[in-house]
Formats: C-alpha cells, structure tokens, sequence
C-alpha cells in the first residue's frame, strides 16, 4: 500500500527554520513527480511546492518564494521542504503529495496525513 509519511513540524518563533521530510513506500518514488500542500484551520488547502520525478524543476508559490526550498532524495525515497525565515502566517498542516507537481490538488494521485507546522511571533 502507497505510504506518505511527513514529519519535522513542529513549534517555532517567527524567524527561525524547519525542514519538514516525507517518506514514500509503496510506489516507485523516482518515476512520481511531488509536491507540499499547507492547510490552516477554515481556510483551503493551499499548494506550497511542486518538483518533478528527477528533481530536475521546482516551482513555488509566491508568499514562500526565497524563504523555501523543496528537494528529494530520490535513492531514499524521501522529499524535503527547507523553511527559513518562518512567519506566523506559515502555520498549518503541511502535507505531502505524489503524483503531480502542479498546483492544483486535484491533479495528486496520494497523500499523507501531514505534519503541524506552528510560527508564533
């Protein structure tokens, strides 16, 4: 069964860095394009993050653009999110998607249960 796992969220003061990870098992991880979604509470989810299967192009959205960087090892199936310069309004659940490095949601195929990333300033 197809297994994404998040994790490194955590409680942090505005300014400072998180490198979240998602581990995938269960599906040829090299061949899948990925992506970082965030969700607040009342609010839509929103894409974060996009890269392709060999790691080879990166889009962001523009409130985390300079302050982010997605990347993969794809020799241990893993995708990571490096977030620096953290600012309250970066708080939610972050959660990871295979299947598609698009922004919209529809367009992923899995997804894991996420991770909470709390800013407080």
């Amino acid at each position: 069964q197809v297994q994404l796992v998040e994790s490194g969220g955590g409680l942090v003061q505005a300014g400072d860095s998180l490198r979240l990870a998602c581990a995938a098992s269960g599906l040829p991880f090299r061949n899948y394009d990925m992506g970082w979604f965030r969700q607040a509470p009342g609010k839509e989810r929103e894409s974060v993050a996009g890269i392709t299967a060999g790691g080879g192009a990166t889009r962001y959205t523009g409130s985390v653009k300079g302050r982010f960087v997605i990347s993969r090892d794809n020799a241990k199936s893993t995708m990571y999110l490096e977030m620096k310069s953290l600012k309250p309004e970066d708080t939610a659940v972050y959660l990871c998607a295979a299947g598609s490095w698009s922004s919209r949601a529809a367009e992923y195929a899995y997804w894991g249960q996420g991770t909470q990333v709390t800013v407080s300033s």
